[in-house]
């Protein structure tokens, strides 16, 4: 449908509108404090920029050493493809551990690779730990935010929802309370889960192990009770050496909540004695869009949400509205690369303010690769009314004589002009705005008669 007809669905609830916009929008101010807290915050950003950059370059040479170092420590290492690959090897060491009930901690790939409807079909219980994640999964909604799951909804809106499935008693949206019962509602799950399923924030080439960041300790939970843990990982999460792990956690944190850290920053090197650990290595686009040299650099997103939450489009429209796992300045970047003619008018969401530039922790000139994704598109739609009006607008600039006459004339028609022509139902601008009164004489006119004699 696009965009701009799923954010008028959004938007149509001025409240809700307000209170998210204000609600990320302080996630945002708490990111400025913590940031500014370090005196050598851009210096971490080069660095991980740089990290990233040289790590591109030598992708093909870390995920094999990856791969050898982690298989050393006992670590099953599967390569997939695309998504249908990694679900079915998902799937087959299910079957294989004859496994039916599964705890999965959040994962913005396996959200990109649809994991939990495939699972489900084929008679497996999959339960999302993330507290975010859980509300929205029994909401039967995707995520609306890469950090902040269900941030689109109200405390009451998920007191009803636990009500519904939990079977909780109405308590007015206290949060100590919805929280208490979503503990014990997960309690179990995590105690009768045979297989636990984990993302991957950073995958170390050098050790062979992998991070986990989470702030409930989910994650852990369901990895230390299962026998058997599979972790889901994009191949760009990888980075080269532990070092470098400490210079992503300060950008990670700071830029997704505030917080120096997250709570749980857990590493992963080997499975305990009587567990299997997995890890699937999954491209699904990512080489297509390392082959882009416009967009390279988007593959350096660590998944903090910074940009969604600084962003005016992002904050008034809601996640759902881009109709893509990744929402928001980074997603509309990632997802035309997917899929261009479904997410054609993402790149178009975007005000250009270069916001989500500005506090970027890995300094990806988002808003510049936006800007490169509408000259292709653009390019690619070939002439409509839109390019047509934009051709003809050049073309008058670029004749002064024409300017300043049409100029003229466009004031008198202004004066004259019927209030129907703009307020009007075809008239999609027209709708919520009224046209400026019209100056008197234009800039040059101006200048000419107050200004020309001075400067002479």
């Amino acid at each position: 449908m696009g965009h701009p007809k799923e954010a008028a669905k959004f938007v149509a609830d001025e409240a809700r509108t307000q209170w998210h916009d204000q609600a990320l929008w302080h996630v945002r101010e708490k990111r400025d404090v913590a940031v500014n807290k370090l005196p050598e915050w851009e210096q971490l950003r080069d660095i991980g920029a740089a990290v990233k950059a040289h790590t591109l370059t030598r992708l093909q040479h870390y995920l094999e050493q990856f791969e050898a170092n982690a298989s050393k420590n006992g670590i099953k290492v599967h390569w997939a493809a695309d998504a249908k690959e990694h679900n079915e090897i998902v799937l087959d060491i299910l079957k294989a551990k004859g496994s039916q009930k599964v705890v999965k901690s959040k994962s913005m790939l396996t959200e990109e690779c649809h994991l939990n409807p495939y699972l489900e079909k084929q008679g497996i219980e999959v339960i999302d730990s993330d507290l975010g994640e859980r509300i929205v999964q029994l909401a039967e909604e995707p995520p609306s935010h890469i950090v902040l799951p269900s941030i689109h909804k109200k405390r009451q809106e998920i007191d009803e929802l636990f009500q519904k499935h939990l079977h909780t008693q109405p308590s007015g949206g206290d949060e100590v309370y919805l929280t208490r019962a979503a503990r014990a509602h997960l309690r179990d799950k995590f105690l009768l889960a045979e297989t636990a399923i984990t993302g991957v924030n950073f995958a170390v080439a050098e050790t062979g192990e992998f991070v986990i960041c989470t702030n409930e300790g989910n994650a852990d939970m369901g990895v230390h009770l299962a026998q058997t843990h599979i972790a889901c990982m994009g191949i760009e999460k990888i980075i080269p050496r532990l070092a470098d792990v400490g210079v992503f956690t300060r950008l990670l944190a700071r830029s997704a909540t505030g917080q120096p850290i997250t709570t749980y920053t857990s590493h992963f090197k080997k499975p305990r004695p009587g567990q299997e650990m997995h890890i699937v290595l999954v491209d699904n686009g990512r080489t297509e869009q390392l082959s882009r040299p416009d967009f390279r650099s988007s593959l350096h997103c660590i998944r903090c949400g910074a940009c969604m939450n600084t962003c005016p489009i992002y904050r008034r429209s809601g996640g759902h509205s881009y109709g893509s796992v990744v929402p928001g300045p980074i997603g509309s970047i990632l997802s035309p690369g997917l899929d261009l003619k479904k997410h054609a008018s993402l790149p178009f969401a975007s005000s250009l303010c270069g916001s989500c530039s500005d506090v970027c922790p890995v300094k990806i000139d988002i808003h510049t690769q936006l800007y490169k994704w509408r000259q292709i598109i653009t390019e690619d739609q070939g002439l409509n009314a839109k390019s047509l009006s934009m051709k003809a607008a050049a073309w008058v600039f670029e004749h002064p004589n024409v300017y300043k006459h049409g100029g003229k004339i466009a004031r008198g028609a202004l004066k004259i002009l019927p209030q129907w022509m703009v307020n009007n139902p075809a008239n999609v601008w027209g709708k919520q705005r009224d046209l400026p009164e019209p100056p008197k004489q234009s800039f040059a006119e101006w200048y000419k008669q107050n200004r020309a004699a001075k400067d002479e």
